[in-house]
C-alpha cells in the first residue's frame, strides 16, 4: 500500500530496476529502433505472444498508477466497490478538484464547498481510507497539478478518469485519460486494454522568445491537426526544441493534447524534468532517471529518420511562433495574436471582453503565473489596471503557497485579480457567474484548455476563446479583442508598449512545501464503514445493467439524430449536474440537453413517435420509451463524443434504455465507455447514410446474435411508410468486449467470473 506521496518515489525507483531489461527482451524481437512512446509501452505490456498492430490489434498493459478527481471517482468507486477486493491493486489516489463553484474568491468558495458537498466528500474519504486509495481534500489542488508535483515519472505509465490526465507527459509519462470502468480494471488488478496507438511525432526546432511560450506550441498544433487529428495515436515531441521548454510548459502542451483526440502525448527526458524534479523533492528519482536517459528518449535513429517511425511528422519552429489565440466554440480555430483584431471583425464575434481568466490544470505553473505577473507589475507601474474581470485559478496549494511567498500574487491583485479556490472552477463550468443573463453574446478569455459552447459558464451565449497566462493577462488591461495588447495599449491618449513577459521556470527558494490537504488511507481498512446516506439524491449505489436479448434490437426509435458537434458535454452536462455525479438516475436527467437534434428545433428536445409529440425533453423522452419496454438508438457525426472522460456520458444512455449509439465516427474514450457499459458503438460503412435517416424511422439489427470481431452489422431502417432498406454498419469489438456486451457490461461479467 502506497501511504504517503513521498512513497511514490520508492515506486518508480523500483520500477526502474528493471526497465532495462524489460526492454532488451523487445529489442531482440523488433530489432529496430523505438521511439519513447514504445518504450514505454512495451515496458507495461502484457506478452500474448504476437506482436502488437498499430490502429489495428487490442493489447494488455498493466499501469503503475491510477488517479481519479472527485466528479468521475464517485461512480469509477461505486464500480470498484462491487468488485469485493479488500484494497485497490496499484497505488491510487482521489483529488476533490471538480465539485468547488467559483463565485466570489478562494476562502469563501471553498467554504460553501465543503458544505454542500460533505456527503459526497465524506463518501470519498471513508472509501479511500477502506481500501488503500491517497486523498486528495478539496482546495488541495487539481489533479493534473498535484499529479506532476508528486506522482509523475519518466518513462512510466498511469492511467486517469480525466481527459487531461495526459498533463503527466511533460514529465515523460505516458499518462492516459480513460472512463471508471477502465480504471477499475486496473484497480481489481486486471489488465487494463487499448488499442496499440499510432504514432504523430512533433518536430521542434529553436527556441521560443518575446511573448511565444509553450502554449502557443499546442495552440498552433490544434489547428493545423484538428480535434479529430489525433484520434488513435500518440503525440511525441523530439528535437532540439523540446531542450528549449521548461517541464512546466511541456505539461500544458501534453495536456491540450486531449484537444486533438490524442490517445496521450509525451516529450523525451531532459535536464529540464530533472531540475523540476529535484526542486519538488525527488532527487534520487531524477539521479537514476538521468543514468537511464537512454531508455527514457527515443532512439537516435527516429529523431535522425522520424519519417520511418512515425505515421505523421509535424513540424514546429519555436523561433518563428507567434502568440495564438484559438476559437470561440473549438480548440482548433487558431489565428496569430496579430490577426485575432481583423478575424472578430470578420465574423462578427463580441469584440467587448467580459472576463479574463487564467490557470487551471493547463496553466498554472510557477513559471505561468510568473510570467502573467511580469505583465501585471508592467502594468501597474504604467497606472493601468484591469479593466474587466480578472480571475486568477492557483494550480495547488504547494504553487498558491509560493507564488503568495515570492509576491507574484500580490502582483496580480494589485491590477484587480480575484484569486480563486486552488480547483477546477470555471475551466470545467463550475462557475457561478452573475454579469452576463443566459443566452446574451459576450466574450471571455481564458487559459483554460476547453471551449466548447456552455462550457465554462453553462451559457451559449459566451464566445471563450483560449491563449496563454500572459496574453489572457495583456488583454485583461484592455478589455477589447478589437486592440493587439501586444503591438501597444492606449494610456492616457499615448500608446504603450509591454515588454515581453520573462520569469523564473522554478522558485529560486524551492516550493513552500504543503503537506496539508492529503490524508493517507488507514491500515485497518475492513474496519472502516462506506459513508452513503439512504435518503441521498447525491449518491447511491448501482444495480446491474441487464443482459440484452435479439429482442432488445428490433424496431428501435431514433431518440436523436445529433448534428454537428456533439461532446460528452453535450451528452451529460457539467456544471450544476457535477453534485449528481454518484447518482445515476438523478444525473441523467440531463441526457443531451445540450445536443442540436436534427429532428427538433430546440436543443435537447426531439419527438416521440409513440404519441407523436414533438419538442419533448430528450432525458425525458428516453424515460418514457424504457417505461415501455422500448429501446432507442442515437445517432452521431463526426468524433462523436469529443472532449471529457466523462463516463456518465455512457452511463446514462444506458440506464435510459440506449441499445445503439451509430455514427461516423468516436472519440476513443467515448468508445470504449460505451462499450463498457454495453451499449453497442457502431459507425456508418457509408457515411453518407448519416443524411438518409429520417424522424420516424425504426432500426433493427436482425442479425446481432452474429456479432462478431470485424464483421460489419447488418442494419435494417424501417420507415413511416412501411419501406425497408439496408445499410451496414462497422465496429471494433473484440472477441473479450463483446463477452462484455451479451453480459450487459464489463463489470457484469467480471462480477460473473468472480463468483465460484
Amino acid at each position: 500500500m502506497e501511504k504517503f506521496p513521498a512513497d511514490a518515489e520508492d515506486g518508480a525507483l523500483a520500477y526502474y530496476a528493471h526497465l532495462e531489461a524489460r526492454l532488451a527482451g523487445i529489442r531482440e524481437r523488433l530489432r529496430r529502433p523505438l521511439s519513447l512512446a514504445e518504450k514505454i509501452l512495451f515496458a507495461h505490456w502484457v506478452d500474448r505472444g504476437r506482436l502488437p498492430v498499430p490502429g489495428a490489434s487490442t493489447e494488455a498493459f498493466h499501469p503503475d498508477r491510477v488517479a481519479m478527481q472527485d466528479a468521475t471517482a464517485q461512480m469509477a468507486l461505486l464500480q470498484f466497490m462491487s468488485a469485493g477486493r479488500a484494497e485497490v491493486a496499484v497505488p491510487t489516489t482521489v483529488h476533490c478538484d471538480h465539485l468547488i463553484r467559483a463565485r466570489v474568491g478562494a476562502r469563501e468558495d471553498l467554504r460553501i464547498a465543503e458544505g454542500t458537498n460533505e456527503e459526497v466528500y465524506a463518501f470519498l474519504a471513508s472509501v479511500a481510507a477502506k481500501y488503500g486509495i491517497g486523498f486528495w481534500q478539496p482546495g488541495s489542488g487539481i489533479i493534473h497539478q498535484v499529479v506532476l508535483e508528486h506522482y509523475a515519472f519518466p518513462g512510466g505509465l498511469m492511467i486517469g478518469t480525466d481527459s487531461h490526465t495526459p498533463n503527466a507527459g511533460g514529465l515523460g509519462m505516458l499518462a492516459i485519460g480513460v472512463g471508471g470502468a477502465d480504471a477499475v480494471d486496473v484497480l481489481v488488478g486486471m489488465p487494463w486494454e487499448l488499442q496499440w496507438p499510432k504514432r504523430i511525432g512533433v518536430r521542434l526546432v529553436g527556441r521560443p522568445s518575446g511573448w511565444t511560450s509553450g502554449k502557443d506550441v499546442i495552440l498552433r498544433l490544434a489547428g493545423l491537426l484538428t480535434t479529430s487529428g489525433g484520434t488513435g495515436h500518440i503525440i511525441e515531441y523530439f528535437g532540439p526544441g523540446t531542450a528549449s521548454l521548461s517541464a512546466t510548459a511541456k505539461a500544458t502542451i501534453t495536456n491540450m493534447g486531449a484537444e486533438l483526440g490524442a490517445t496521450t502525448s509525451v516529450f523525451p527526458f531532459d535536464e529540464r524534468m530533472a531540475a523540476y524534479l529535484e526542486k519538488t523533492g525527488r532527487a534520487r528519482l531524477a539521479a537514476r532517471a538521468r543514468a537511464l536517459a537512454p531508455h527514457l528518449t527515443a532512439d537516435a535513429e527516429v529523431t535522425a529518420h522520424p519519417d520511418e517511425a512515425f505515421d505523421r511528422v509535424v513540424t514546429i519552429d519555436l523561433a518563428t511562433l507567434e502568440p495564438h489565440v484559438v476559437g470561440p466554440h473549438t480548440p482548433d480555430l487558431a489565428r496569430p495574436v496579430s490577426a485575432l483584431a481583423d478575424d472578430v471583425r470578420a465574423h462578427g464575434y463580441p469584440e467587448t471582453l467580459q472576463a479574463a481568466l487564467i490557470g487551471s490544470c493547463t496553466n498554472s505553473s510557477y513559471e505561468d503565473i510568473g510570467r502573467a505577473a511580469h505583465v501585471a507589475r508592467q502594468a501597474r507601474a504604467l497606472g493601468m489596471k484591469a479593466r474587466i474581470p480578472f480571475l486568477v485559478t492557483p494550480g495547488s496549494e504547494q504553487v498558491r503557497a509560493t507564488i503568495e511567498r515570492d509576491g507574484l500574487l500580490a502582483d496580480l491583485e494589485a491590477i484587480g485579480a480575484t484569486v480563486l479556490a486552488n480547483a477546477c472552477g470555471p475551466c470545467i463550468g463550475q462557475w457561478q457567474r452573475e454579469d452576463v443573463a443566459a443566452g446574451t453574446p459576450n466574450s471571455i478569455l481564458t487559459s483554460y484548455n476547453r471551449n466548447f459552447p456552455r462550457r465554462n459558464d453553462g451559457n451559449p451565449g459566451t464566445h471563450a476563446f483560449i491563449a496563454s497566462p500572459e496574453v489572457v493577462t495583456a488583454y485583461a488591461l484592455t478589455g477589447s479583442l478589437s486592440e493587439n495588447p501586444l503591438a501597444g495599449i492606449a494610456v492616457d491618449g499615448k500608446i504603450v508598449s509591454l515588454a515581453p513577459p520573462v520569469a523564473d521556470e522554478l522558485p529560486a527558494a524551492g516550493f513552500v512545501a504543503e503537506a496539508g490537504g492529503y490524508t493517507s488511507p488507514r491500515e485497518d481498512g475492513a474496519a472502516v464503514t462506506v459513508q452513503i446516506r439512504a435518503d441521498s439524491e447525491r449518491l447511491s449505489l448501482l444495480a446491474p445493467f441487464p443482459a440484452p436479448t435479439l429482442e432488445d434490437f428490433q424496431g428501435l426509435p431514433i431518440l436523436l439524430k445529433a448534428a454537428g458537434k456533439c461532446t460528452t458535454d453535450h451528452i451529460s452536462a457539467a456544471g450544476p449536474w457535477l453534485k449528481y455525479r454518484g447518482h445515476l438516475d438523478r444525473i441523467s436527467d440531463n441526457l443531451f440537453m445540450g445536443a442540436t437534434n436534427a429532428f427538433a428545433d430546440a436543443p435537447g428536445t426531439g419527438f416521440d413517435v409513440v404519441t407523436q409529440e414533438a419538442g419533448v425533453p430528450l432525458a425525458r423522452l428516453a424515460r418514457a420509451y424504457k417505461a415501455r419496454g422500448l429501446g432507442w438508438v442515437a445517432v452521431g457525426d463526426v468524433n462523436y463524443g469529443e472532449g471529457s472522460s466523462r463516463e456518465h456520458a455512457a452511463m446514462s444512455p444506458r440506464y435510459l434504455g440506449g441499445r445503439v449509439i451509430l455514427v461516423r465516427s468516436f472519440a476513443r474514450i467515448h468508445e470504449t465507455n460505451l462499450k463498457k457499459q454495453g451499449v453497442l458503438p457502431l459507425t456508418f460503412a457509408d457515411p453518407g447514410d448519416y443524411d438518409r435517416l429520417k424522424r420516424d424511422d425504426r432500426v433493427s439489427l436482425p442479425d446481432i446474435r452474429a456479432l462478431a470481431p470485424g464483421v460489419p452489422v447488418p442494419v435494417v431502417i424501417r420507415g413511416a411508410d412501411g419501406g425497408t432498406w439496408e445499410m451496414r454498419a462497422h465496429h471494433t469489438l473484440t472477441a473479450e468486449q463483446i463477452h462484455w456486451f451479451w453480459a450487459g457490461s464489463a463489470l457484469n461479467l467480471m462480477g460473473a467470473r468472480a463468483r465460484p
